[in-house]
């Protein structure tokens, strides 16, 4: 175990750079490696859970290599030709590499097994076990339709329209791209919007593409059989990971931070909006679009937060970054509730328990419900914890990252119980934050 304690700073100052947006790197790697021909990518983050994806198109047949100046090329190996994995498909901590890919699969005539860690092997298959079973597609899950899994795709796949139990991106973007190589059209409609990278980018590579709406929900429908061309990506930053920057620079006194580069695709901008609602001081400088997706620096100073009512209709376009919201919550003036968050109780941890116990150890005044949070804030005084707060990770990479940033703001410092899982999704946070404080 990696512990470490975080404890209060300067403030945040300067100009920062954060890595590449984790769900546009993973999409990007497995669409060019569907292309027939050459694409680059260019600021691909490089965490552990893309380097999963990278490894699994590469056993699919795609020929996948880094230069030394970060650029990836990729030689696609074309819709209909993958080949079938010479042995299982580790997909470590990442459940986006492992709901995708199973719907890359599903529609290919080969037979792949999935296998990850302990707390990937925890989290629900079943969500896109079902829609790809009614495309025709065998999967042995193990018990409570969880990892490891074997799947043997259908060729022909039946194409279907599907309609989202759960508001998914991962659910959506597997049933789509088991459409690439199903043929007729494939629909899925969507009654809460989710991230729609996937869209925006298929038809970057040539994918025909349809988005509708019919009673005030989406219908994505993509036309099969497709011949994706090659494209040059430039990944933007991710806003998962800035978040992190956001809230710190919001709730250290003194600081303003400048972060460049930051993705504000609408699906995922709900942290900045809630922030915003909350009193917090964040510009948009230099709005640009790049690739498809809206970008932006972001330039946060040092604001008094008060509590809010977080309305539920934005916890799709948030829901990676709730526990980061926690911690400024615990820093407002006045009561901030979250509802709707069942969602939360089966990412990488139980986040809702795992932060109800990480920030009450820090000093914070926390209720847990069943769907959500509340929190009572400190009005922006430090927190308060009974000597040096130990709290535990439980694996999961947001909590470790949360609670480093409550460790700025705590009395008496937050010790994480291991920081290693930082490392799946945003490896140089440790040295970014040690620049920033200075």
């Amino acid at each position: 175990m990696n512990s470490h304690t975080f404890a209060s700073s300067g403030p945040l100052r300067g100009t920062i750079s954060i890595p590449g947006d984790k769900s546009i790197s993973h999409r990007a790697l497995m669409f060019a490696g569907l292309a027939v021909g050459c694409s680059t990518i260019t600021g691909l983050l490089e965490g552990e859970d893309v380097l999963a994806t990278a490894a699994a198109m590469r056993a699919f047949g795609a020929q996948i290599t880094r230069s030394t100046d970060g650029i990836w090329t990729v030689h696609g190996a074309g819709v209909g030709s993958l080949l079938a994995p010479r042995q299982a498909l580790d997909m470590g901590n990442s459940g986006t590499s492992t709901r995708l890919l199973m719907g890359l699969v599903a529609s290919h005539a080969i037979t792949a097994t999935f296998v990850g860690d302990a707390s990937l092997s925890g989290r629900p298959m079943k969500r896109v076990i079902d829609p790809l079973s009614q495309m025709g597609a065998s999967i042995e899950a193990s018990a409570g339709g969880t990892l490891p899994l074997m799947l043997r795709g259908a060729n022909p796949a039946v194409p279907i329209t599907y309609r989202l139990p759960v508001a998914s991106a991962q659910v959506k973007s597997a049933v789509l791209l088991a459409g690439l190589n199903t043929p007729g059209i494939t629909r899925v409609i969507e009654p809460v919007p989710t991230r729609d990278h996937t869209e925006r980018m298929l038809t970057g590579f040539g994918a025909k593409l349809e988005v509708g709406e019919e009673n005030g929900e989406r219908i994505i429908a993509v036309h099969g059989e497709a011949d994706l061309k090659p494209m040059d990506v430039t990944v933007p930053g991710d806003p998962s990971s800035a978040a992190f920057f956001m809230v710190a620079a919001t709730i250290v006194p003194g600081s303003d931070l400048t972060i460049r580069n930051v993705g504000l695709n609408p699906t995922r901008a709900g942290l900045l909006q809630v922030l915003r609602q909350m009193g917090a001081d964040i510009t948009e400088v230099d709005p640009r679009e790049v690739g498809g997706e809206p970008v932006a620096d972001l330039r946060v100073r040092h604001a008094a937060l008060t509590g809010v009512d977080i309305d539920p209709a934005i916890a799709p376009s948030m829901i990676d970054e709730f526990p980061v919201l926690f911690v400024a919550a615990a820093l407002a003036k006045g009561t901030t509730r979250a509802t709707g968050l069942e969602e939360l109780r089966v990412k990488e941890s139980d986040r809702l328990a795992a932060m109800a116990a990480a920030l009450t150890a820090a000093g914070a005044r926390v209720d847990e419900h069943e769907d959500g949070l509340t929190i009572h804030g400190s009005g922006g005084e430090p927190l308060r914890g009974t000597g040096n707060a130990r709290v535990q990770s439980l694996l999961d990479h947001r909590i470790c990252m949360s609670m480093a940033v409550a460790g700025l703001v705590s009395q008496a410092g937050v010790e994480v119980d291991d920081i290693g899982p930082i490392n799946t999704s945003f490896p140089t946070f440790q040295r970014l934050l040690d620049e920033a404080t200075q």
